[in-house]
């Protein structure tokens, strides 16, 4: 089975900086794409960023300058680099993968952005 574990969110200030883990299991990152979601309560899920297994990314409109995704395939691992971070960025970070036609998904983090 693939398993997806999140890591690395918290509480910070505007303008702050997190860096969120995704660590996956059987190297799925070699082969399809990684991306992230997030979700406020009262929101839609939202497609924040992905990368491709050739490594090409795409971000939502919303983050694009300010979030930067990333992987280390020795690691199994993407990561999402969260730099100048608003209040409208708090919200549960799902790292999600789609392999043959199913989604998994990690347990998610939290990031609150907030004075």
């Amino acid at each position: 089975q693939v398993q997806l574990v999140e890591s690395g969110g918290g509480l910070v200030q505007p303008g702050g900086s997190l860096r969120l883990s995704c660590v996956g299991s059987g190297g799925i990152f070699s082969i399809t794409t990684m991306r992230w979601y997030r979700q406020a309560p009262g929101k839609e899920r939202e497609l924040v960023a992905s990368i491709t297994s050739g490594g090409s990314t795409n971000y939502a409109d919303s983050v694009k300058g300010r979030f930067t995704i990333s992987r280390d395939m020795s690691k199994n691992t993407v990561y999402l680099q969260m730099n100048s971070l608003k209040p409208e960025d708090t919200a549960v970070y799902y790292c999600n993968v789609n392999l043959l036609g199913i989604n998994y998904w990690g347990q998610g983090t939290q990031v609150t952005v907030s004075s």
